[in-house]
């Protein structure tokens, strides 16, 4: 009992470190471009994992030339195209609704899951993609009275990325320890984001302040390395839907820290859109019925 106990407190732990994760962002984005800021906290992320790695064991040896092909190129999608469509959509719009875009995941994954995976669509996954395209035009349809809402088109693009790279990587089989996996990833994650430092600059570092530069630290030791090591061995110890749920918290996490922290007010349109799309990553996140049962069915 204690034990189940302690793995829920760590599965609240990471949600409350990946929550507060988008408000570290935000600040963080005030003194670095999006290219710099996303090159060092990948990097920087990559290589916390790699001490933790060693210092307990974990080989980081991708055998096969091809694996190393396919976790870059999962990761140009899940670290790469995610965390720079984040960074460019909390430039444009609130660090809520950027974190309610973002937590759409599940949904696309259902979808590209399906047309990739041609993996079955229940009853409960249709459902979920018809809340969570009712959840989205509910939150875009004010915004897009103003103009094209450039912030939560970059957000819903970034879960679109996260969720290629998921089914990509879920298509591709690799066969490394998680530790290898995630580090190999951030790396692809930090050489793409830096090939945007040419063009955009590295920008002024003598101008930084004390917050930036918090926030960048606390995104890289915290919200990647940490949170990937704390990740880790809930999967190991928790089931993969109690876990998957778990991550639901995160957007949570994200809105109330960016209303306390921030002084961000979501409108009612962000608010009914969260629910609808909430419910629809919970339901997303509902493990199948039948495929349960056919895991118990003696081989």
């Amino acid at each position: 009992m204690h034990s189940r106990f302690a793995d829920r407190i760590l599965l609240l732990a990471v949600a409350l470190v990946w929550g507060l994760n988008w408000v570290s962002v935000k600040v963080a984005l005030q003194g670095f471009s999006i290219w710099t800021f996303r090159t060092m906290s990948f990097g920087g992320g990559a290589l916390v994992l790699m001490l933790a790695a060693r210092s307990i064991g974990a080989s980081l040896r991708v055998d096969k030339a091809v694996d190393r092909l396919h976790l870059a190129v999962a990761g140009l999608f899940s670290t790469a195209g995610f965390g720079v469509l984040t960074a460019l959509a909390m430039l444009n719009t609130s660090t809520g609704r950027t974190a309610i875009c973002a937590y759409t995941m599940p949904i696309w994954t259902t979808l590209l899951g399906r047309i990739v995976l041609e993996e079955r669509l229940s009853a409960l996954r249709i459902a979920s993609l018809l809340l969570g395209s009712a959840g989205l035009l509910v939150l875009l349809w004010p915004l897009l009275a103003t103009g094209i809402p450039i912030g939560a088109i970059a957000a819903i693009g970034s879960a679109i990325s996260w969720a290629m790279g998921t089914v990509y990587q879920k298509w591709a089989g690799v066969t490394a320890h998680p530790l290898a996996i995630a580090v190999w990833q951030l790396v692809a994650g930090a050489l793409a984001a830096a090939i945007g430092i040419p063009f955009a600059g590295i920008g002024s570092w003598t101008g930084v302040g004390a917050i930036p530069i918090a926030g960048l630290v606390y995104t890289t030791v915290c919200g990647t390395a940490v949170a990937y090591l704390l990740w880790f061995q809930i999967v190991q110890r928790l089931p993969a839907s109690t876990a998957g749920l778990g991550t639901l918290l995160v957007p949570v996490v994200g809105v109330v820290a960016s209303i306390v922290l921030l002084g961000e007010r979501p409108t009612y349109a962000d608010l009914v859109g969260f629910v609808l799309i909430f419910i629809a990553a919970l339901v997303a996140l509902r493990p199948n019925p039948r495929a349960i049962d056919a895991r118990k069915q003696p081989a």
